[in-house]
């Protein structure tokens, strides 16, 4: 459980989307809105995370793009539909950062830090030694403590501990 009272009101959440906000599709991509399904509890969730972090911003891997499987226009309305989904409910998302990229060498790709530092390019004051990294797999992990992240891990496997 995170004591958000140790935690500096300068601190950045970064979150994953697939498996952290949305549910998974499985065997698949969600590949638009329609298929967009927030786990349970997210939304609550970002009502909080707004109130304890300076920045809450999504860095997702979504290489269904590139691959052609999902068109960049459903991924667009999918993170559109999504940041108003989270005002709706008092909550806040500052950034979304995607790479389509299916090379793993892509600098954008996490667990490379290319996302990380577009965050900071647009937001000059995140310090990713004060920042978190919350996912479900470990390239995700590993993006955040490449970075000096707290890394959080959610198992969201269905029977997982």
């Amino acid at each position: 459980m995170i004591d958000f009272k140790k935690i500096s009101r300068n601190c950045t959440l970064f979150l994953d989307r697939d498996g952290v906000i949305n549910e998974e599709k499985p065997g698949g991509y969600v590949n638009n809105w329609a298929e967009f399904k927030f786990c349970e509890g997210a939304l609550e969730a970002f009502i909080i995370f707004s109130r304890f972090f300076a920045k809450v911003v999504v860095v997702t891997n979504q290489r269904g793009v590139e691959k052609g499987i999902t068109k960049l226009k459903d991924l667009l309305e999918i993170h559109e539909q999504m940041e108003a989904a989270v005002v709706a409910a008092d909550g806040k998302l500052d950034a979304i950062y995607f790479c389509t990229d299916v090379d793993e060498s892509s600098l954008n790709r996490k667990p490379n830090a290319g996302m990380a530092l577009q965050a900071k390019a647009q937001f000059p004051e995140i310090e990713f030694s004060q920042s978190i990294m919350v996912g479900d797999k470990r390239t995700e992990m590993m993006f955040g403590k490449n970075l000096g992240m707290v890394t959080i891990f959610i198992n969201t496997e269905p029977g997982g501990a």
